[in-house]
């Protein structure tokens, strides 16, 4: 498949965090669920792995999503932030429709395939979001869907390899976006600082490290800081 034109990509960054934020303050069903998750892992008690239940999107829900694409020589980029996820699903599946909706249009994030773009459509499900075009894979050659992902590029075909953004940034030369925080402190500054400018910047920050890092993959100019514009 062809590259397609940079302009017609929107790159895609999503923070997420436990809809209930403590393990002890799960209702005795939720709970119950959770516990019989980790019944195949008996070295660990399901108290002591709920650190990892913002990854699971049966427990968790999208805080923010971040947006990037490239338009008249500038990076523009975008956070959609909201407490209520129905209206933060909405207005993102609004957004896709109204300008990422053509058939030229792709999406890129990094590991995507394996998290951002199976969580984003759980959760539409979950919160009644109807699709838009981009998420509807349903009878799709493998070469007919339109999401790109870094760090299956990055793989080569190597399907062993788990290579985060941080790292890529490292050794491809870019600027590291983990400065301040880093993903394991999403549900903390979420649940207990309310920071949601926080969060919002953080998002931001991987959305432009990932539009570096595949412009890097295929020869072209990186955004420079002065090309960025913030909406």
């Amino acid at each position: 498949m062809a590259q397609p034109k940079i302009e017609n990509i929107l790159f895609l960054d999503i923070e997420t965090a436990p809809v209930v934020y403590k393990y002890n303050d799960l209702d005795p069903t939720v709970k119950e669920l959770w516990n019989k998750k980790w019944e195949w892992n008996p070295e660990n008690k399901p108290a002591e792995l709920y650190n990892k239940a913002g990854v699971y999107a049966e427990f968790s829900k999208v805080i923010c999503i971040g947006l990037g694409y490239y338009h008249k020589n500038k990076f523009r980029v975008k956070a959609i932030v909201n407490d209520n996820e129905k209206e933060l699903l909405q207005e993102f599946a609004d957004l896709i429709k109204e300008h990422f909706s053509k058939a030229e249009h792709f999406l890129c994030a990094q590991n995507g395939k394996e998290f951002d773009y199976p969580f984003i459509s759980r959760r539409m499900i979950i919160n009644g979001v109807a699709f838009p075009r981009n998420f509807q894979l349903q009878g799709l050659k493998p070469w007919d869907v339109k999401h790109l992902d870094t760090m299956e590029m990055w793989r080569f075909g190597d399907i062993k390899n788990f290579t985060s953004l941080n790292l890529l940034a490292h050794i491809l030369g870019i600027p590291s976006p983990k400065d301040d925080m880093d993903g394991s402190m999403v549900a903390k500054v979420y649940h207990e600082e309310k920071n949601s400018d926080k969060i919002k910047k953080y998002c931001l920050k991987d959305v432009i490290t990932l539009a570096r890092i595949y412009i890097k993959y295929t020869g072209q100019k990186a955004p420079e800081d002065n090309d960025i514009v913030y909406a």
